[in-house]
């Protein structure tokens, strides 16, 4: 049991010290709950240089630190397990959204866990892989947002995305030996390169030049018309990502 002084004192923890514990708790995890391991610690930080004219340190705080690391690391897989769990509650089966893997899955949260997701920015419009998704909520009308975080970016760009709208089942490359499973018509994400910016974005194959090939290289053309702006481009399979087939 943390008395309450070792509550107050938690803010007498240096930048450093803060830094260290956040690492270590990296590094082994809930190994740093050990007695021992925490009172080491403590005598460490408590008699070093750095700590002249500041209060010594206990082992008390040094675990209760640790120990509101690993709820906060425990809330944020409870919460995106929750997340997908809500996503198949949420599905009926008439209805028509752009998870039907979910709804085929309806129940099994840990098989979802497995799946790969991508979803799309607010800012920019284009889909990006889905790192985590950290929380959820319904709105006043009753659609259902996450919060996810992009793979490759930290936190400050986290959004809430609709679920109905703006989260799919991760799009899929294509090896050059598949080029025949892009057709006329077919949604497809793809990459969209422009000299100030790269983005994946949705679009739509409106023509395709095939040509005879072998399969350790595409020399097709496949000419797309992007969603979000309707302009037009002739791509190589390589910057395309087709969709999972339902």
């Amino acid at each position: 049991m943390v008395d309450n002084d070792s509550w107050d004192s938690l803010s007498e923890f240096t930048l450093a010290e803060v830094l260290e514990m956040e690492n270590k708790y990296k590094a082994i995890g809930d190994e740093t709950l050990n007695e021992e391991f925490c009172n080491n610690l403590a005598t460490r930080f408590s008699c070093s240089s750095n700590r002249l004219g500041k209060s010594t340190i206990t082992w008390q705080q040094v675990q209760l630190f640790f120990q509101e690391k690993q709820m906060e690391v425990q809330t944020q897989q409870e919460s995106s397990a929750m997340a997908l769990k809500l996503f198949v509650d949420l599905s009926g089966e008439d209805s028509s959204k752009p998870l039907e893997v979910m709804q085929k899955r309806k129940g099994t949260v840990e098989d979802l866990k497995e799946l790969s997701f991508e979803a799309r920015s607010a800012k920019d419009y284009a889909w990006y892989d889905v790192e985590t998704f950290l929380n959820y909520r319904v709105l006043c009308n009753g659609e259902l947002e996450v919060s996810v975080r992009f793979a490759g970016f930290d936190k400050a760009e986290d959004e809430w995305v609709n679920v109905e709208t703006a989260v799919r089942e991760r799009s899929i490359p294509l090896e050059p030996s598949e080029c025949g499973m892009v057709n006329i018509g077919d949604l497809v994400l793809c990459y969209l390169d422009r000299e100030y910016y790269q983005l994946n974005c949705d679009a739509h194959v409106v023509d395709i030049q095939r040509q005879t090939h072998d399969d350790k290289g595409c020399t097709c053309v496949f000419v797309v018309c992007y969603d979000h702006d309707y302009s037009e481009e002739n791509v190589s399979l390589e910057r395309i990502c087709r969709r999972p087939i339902t």
